[in-house]
C-alpha cells in the first residue's frame, strides 16, 4: 500500500526506489505479495489504477479507451481475473495483476510509465465469498461465458487496434485455461499478442534449462522431461522445449515431443486418455500404460528433469524427490508454482530429501539453504527476467507479430547471461540486481530475430542492438546537487 501510494505520488521517485533495490523490492511490487493484494484490493482500493472495462459498456469500448489520458499507448496487460496466480477467480480484483506486471516493464524494462495501460475486462465473478464482500468493487454477477463474453474480447481487440495502431503489445494475463489458449490462437495472427502464463514462462523456464545443462551434461535431447500440471503454463513450457529440440536437432517436433510426459489430476497422459482430453493436452498423449499418481510416473518414465507448474503446492513430496534423485546424480527440480504457499516444495525440501545433490530453482522466492555444511542459493525462475526484455525488444524493432523463434531467442540471451559463479552456487538463472542489463540483452536478441523474420517496421535496422536498447529505456535519474 506505501508502494502504491508513493507511485501515485511521485512516479519517477517510485521508479527509482525500484530499480535500485529490485531484489529487495521485486516480491512486494509482484508475486508473492501482489496474490495478497488482489485477495484484499476492494478494502485497500485508494484510487483506480488502469482501466475496467465491463459487460455494460458493450459497444462502446472505443470510447471507453479514449477516455485514458494517454494517446501514446505502447504495451497494454489484461486480464478478466479468473485466474490469478493460483488463488482462482478474483474477478475484478485481479487488476492487481496488470498493474504490477507494468510496474516491471517500466523498471525492468525500461518502457516509459506513459506508455503503459492496465485493463481489467470485467465479465462478473464466481467466487461467491467476493459477491457477498461489501467491499468487492466488480460487477455482482456470475461470470458472463460464450458468445457474449467472445464479442466483448473481439470488440476490445479492434478498439485496441483501432485506437492505438498495430503495434501496440497486447500481452493477455492470468486468463483460464480455456480462454487463454483460444485467445492467443484466435488473434496471434492479426495482432501483436503474447500470453505470459504460456509463453513467458515457457521462455524463463527453457532458459534455466539450457543454463542447467552446464551443471547436469548432456544436450538437451537427451533428457526426460516430467511435469506435474498440464495447463496453460506445463503445455506452454513443454511446448517451447520441443521447439528447441527440434531446432537443434532437425529432428521434426511431433518426434520431439515424446521425451516429454505431462502428469494432471488424472494422472499420466496416455493415449488411452487421448479422447477425453482437452485439445492443448492432446499432443502429449504418448504410448504409456496408465499411471494414476505422480509417485509411479516418476518411476516409470525416469526423469532427469522434474517441473511443476500444477498450481497445488506440496506435491512433491520426499518420496517423489528421493525417487527422482535415486537415478540421478544431479536431478533438476523446478517448483514453479506461485505464490511461495502453492509452490510444489521448498528448497529446503528439495536439497534435504536430494542429499544436496538437486540443482533447484522455484516460481517464488526462497531464503538460502545450509545442507551439510554447504550453503545452497535457490533460483528464481522468475518471468520477470524475460517479459520486460521481450516487450521492449518487440516496441524498439516496431514489430507487428510475435513468432515462436523471439521466445527462444529471449531464453538464449538470458541462458547465456549466467555467470561461471553463478553455476558455482548452483545457480541458473543470473542475479535480478542486473535485471536491467538482462533486458537489454534480451530485447536486443528480440528485435535481431524480429528484424531477420521481417516483422519489425521499424527501419533502417540499428547497427547495435544492445546500445540501441538501452538508449530507449526510460531512467527515473536525479540531477546531482552539489
Amino acid at each position: 500500500m506505501a508502494l502504491t501510494e508513493l507511485q501515485e505520488r511521485n512516479e519517477r521517485l517510485f521508479y527509482k526506489l525500484l530499480i535500485d533495490n529490485v531484489e529487495e523490492l521485486l516480491p512486494i511490487v509482484y508475486t508473492p505479495t501482489v496474490g495478497e493484494a488482489c485477495q484484499k484490493f476492494g478494502s485497500i482500493f485508494r484510487r483506480p489504477q488502469g482501466l475496467y472495462i465491463s459487460l455494460k459498456e458493450k459497444g462502446k469500448v472505443l470510447e471507453v479507451l479514449k477516455n485514458w489520458p494517454e494517446r501514446t499507448v505502447q504495451v497494454i496487460v489484461v486480464t478478466d481475473g479468473e485466474r490469478i496466480l493460483g488463488l482462482g477467480d478474483l474477478g475484478c480484483q485481479g487488476m492487481g495483476i496488470p498493474v504490477g506486471k507494468l510496474a516491471l516493464y517500466t523498471a525492468l524494462g525500461g518502457v516509459r510509465p506513459s506508455a503503459c495501460l492496465p485493463v481489467t475486462i470485467d465479465v462478473g465473478t464466481n467466487n461467491e465469498q467476493l459477491l457477498e464482500d461489501e467491499f468487492y468493487i466488480g460487477l455482482r454477477q456470475k461470470r458472463t461465458r460464450g458468445k457474449e463474453y467472445e464479442d466483448l474480447l473481439q470488440e476490445f481487440m479492434r478498439a485496441v487496434k483501432q485506437n492505438y495502431g498495430e503495434k501496440v503489445l497486447v500481452q493477455f494475463e492470468d486468463f483460464a485455461n480455456h480462454n487463454a489458449f483460444e485467445l492467443l490462437s484466435k488473434f496471434r495472427t492479426s495482432h501483436l499478442v503474447f500470453n505470459d502464463d504460456i509463453q513467458g514462462t515457457a521462455s524463463v523456464v527453457l532458459a534455466g534449462v539450457v543454463a542447467a545443462l552446464k551443471l547436469i551434461g548432456g544436450s538437451m535431447s537427451e533428457h526426460r522431461f516430467l511435469f506435474l500440471g498440464a495447463g496453460e503454463a506445463g503445455t506452454g513450457i513443454a511446448e517451447l522445449i520441443a521447439l528447441e529440440i527440434s531446432k537443434k536437432t532437425k529432428v521434426p517436433v511431433e518426434e520431439t515431443r515424446k521425451k516429454i510426459w505431462l502428469v494432471d489430476s488424472k494422472g499420466l497422459i496416455v493415449r488411452s486418455r487421448k479422447d477425453s482430453l482437452q485439445h492443448f493436452k492432446q499432443p502429449w498423449a504418448h504410448e504409456h500404460e496408465p499411471v494414476k499418481d505422480l509417485l509411479d510416473a516418476v518411476k516409470a518414465i525416469k526423469p532427469t528433469v522434474l517441473i511443476g507448474s500444477s498450481g497445488v503446492g506440496r506435491t512433491f513430496t520426499k518420496e517423489v524427490i528421493e525417487a527422482v534423485s535415486s537415478f540421478n546424480e544431479k536431478p533438476l527440480i523446478l517448483a514453479l508454482s506461485n505464490p511461495t504457499s502453492q509452490s510444489e516444495c521448498t528448497a529446503e525440501e528439495a536439497y534435504t530429501y536430494s542429499e544436496g545433490r538437486a540443482i533447484f530453482a522455484s516460481g517464488s522466492p526462497f531464503d538460502p539453504v545450509e545442507y551439510n555444511g554447504k550453503v545452497f542459493i535457490p533460483g528464481q525462475s522468475n518471468n520477470a527476467y524475460i517479459f520486460p526484455g521481450f516487450g521492449l525488444g518487440l516496441v524498439i524493432s516496431g514489430a507487428i507479430r510475435v513468432h515462436d523463434d523471439m521466445l527462444l531467442a529471449a531464453s538464449e540471451a538470458l541462458a547465456g547471461l549466467v555467470s561461471e559463479e553463478n553455476f558455482a552456487q548452483g545457480l541458473i538463472y543470473p542475479p535480478l540486481s542486473n535485471i536491467r542489463k538482462i533486458s537489454a540483452q534480451i530485447a536486443a536478441n528480440v528485435a535481431a530475430k524480429a528484424y531477420d523474420l521481417g516483422v519489425a517496421t521499424r527501419l533502417p535496422r540499428p547497427e547495435n542492438l544492445v546500445k540501441y536498447a538501452e538508449s530507449c529505456m526510460y531512467s527515473p535519474t536525479y540531477r546531482n546537487y552539489r
